[in-house]
């Protein structure tokens, strides 16, 4: 059984497999570095210190019910507060915006 293996290919790998015709319409891929992916190191990214707080109380480990109940929001709206910090810092999940701030030593 033949096993299958993902290839990422450059713009020059892309350019010589395509008819010559093709060529001009080629878009390099952009490699993405860790710093990008998590919201960019120099990207100028602003929480507020209720923001913090919320990652601080996500990174304890609690569900978001009991995090609602100790920074007295219902869950709907910390979950909505978590969804645009997440979109804030350019992140796909809660972890991720922890691990952001946790880098960054704000929590």
């Amino acid at each position: 059984m033949e096993q299958a293996t993902l290839v990422r290919r450059n713009a020059e790998d892309q350019s010589a497999l395509q008819p010559r015709e093709h060529r001009e319409n080629v878009v390099p891929l952009q490699p993405r570095s860790r710093d990008t992916a998590l919201g960019g190191a120099f990207a100028p990214v602003e929480l507020g210190h209720e923001d913090l707080e919320l990652l601080a109380e996500i990174a304890t480990g609690v569900t978001t019910e009991v995090a609602a109940r100790r920074l007295e929001l219902s869950a709907r709206t910390l979950r909505r507060r978590i969804r645009n910090i997440c979109d804030v810092l350019g992140v796909n999940t809660p972890i991720e915006a922890v691990v952001w701030a946790a880098r960054r030593q704000l929590i």
